[in-house]
């Protein structure tokens, strides 16, 4: 059925922002559900429940938030959704609701068509983030949804990807295939970045080598947290995901990176809170917790 935003009306795009010589727009691919239990490992459920109440199938609703960066001559899309080549049973499972918005009619909104993506920054390959850099021909043929642009992913978790049995249901062929197939996948190898004012963190504990870019200008940073926080409800170091596979090292990572952020005032968007698209981080006697919470981005200096 169809997932409705808690507001009731349905958010396609957010108001942009600029930072470090890029305008900035969060937009919608479409909405999923997926068990709370997996979603917030040992957290109890009347703990989570309260943050994001689930439906009859104990499953929840998630938003699939990509960002768009236009500037210094790119047009760069981070992450892409799970996209449309799905079966009516894999969609049913996963409460798959593109009537809430689509990738390529988010993007369109703004003015920029598939053919004018020069990049796509994938943070990891699971299929709610890759998924949608491909698309099926009407004679059942895989192509890339943006044909002209470059795909980056870490080398490590390209072959992660490729050996991983315990992610095995997470990264499917059809993703993966043509991707290798279409001469446009860019392997990166740790930090490197190939964008201007963005700097990629490099995480293991969700899946190996999950990149998550950071766009910063001056003293102003903002964060795209992909898995590593996918909800404003994940901001707390213990709640984590059943997914995970180092959830130790998952909370490692957080309290390296949300130290950080917490001092630095870094504004976190959230890929996959169905209200919440972005949050500064502040560090309390009890812990982190969000502060600043907004359904969008800032239009303004601050971030």
């Amino acid at each position: 059925g169809r997932i409705a935003p808690s507001s009731g009306r349905e958010t396609l795009t957010s108001d942009p922002m600029t930072l470090g010589g890029y305008q900035i727009d969060l937009i919608e691919a479409g909405r999923l559900r997926l068990d709370g239990g997996a979603m917030f490992g040992i957290v109890p459920r009347p703990l989570w429940a309260r943050r994001i109440p689930p439906d009859d199938r104990n499953r929840i609703p998630l938003a699939m938030r990509c960002l768009l960066l236009r500037g210094h001559g790119r047009t760069i899309l981070v992450d892409t959704g799970l996209g449309h080549k799905a079966d009516a049973k894999f969609e049913d499972i996963y409460g798959v609701d593109h009537a809430h918005s689509t990738l390529v009619g988010s993007l369109e909104r703004l003015g920029v068509t598939p053919e004018e993506v020069t990049d796509v920054l994938l943070t990891h390959l699971h299929f709610d983030h890759a998924g949608g850099a491909t698309r099926r021909t009407p004679g059942g043929g895989l192509v890339l949804t943006f044909p002209e642009a470059a795909h980056y992913v870490q080398a490590d978790h390209w072959a992660w990807a490729h050996e991983s049995q315990r992610e095995a249901a997470s990264f499917l062929p059809d993703n993966l295939d043509p991707l290798e197939a279409s001469g446009r996948l860019v392997l990166l190898d740790s930090t490197a970045s190939p964008f201007e004012n963005v700097e990629l963190h490099i995480v293991d504990g969700h899946t190996r080598a999950q990149q998550l870019p950071r766009i910063h200008d001056g003293d102003r940073s903002l964060f795209y947290a992909a898995d590593l926080v996918p909800t404003a409800a994940h901001v707390p170091l213990l709640w984590g995901m059943a997914y995970d596979v180092e959830p130790l090292e998952t909370i490692k990572e957080k309290d390296r990176l949300l130290t950080r952020a917490a001092s630095e005032t870094w504004r976190l968007v959230f890929e996959h809170d169905p209200t919440i698209a972005s949050a500064r981080v502040v560090e309390t006697e009890k812990g982190f917790r969000t502060d600043d919470e907004r359904e969008g981005l800032p239009d303004a200096p601050g971030v």
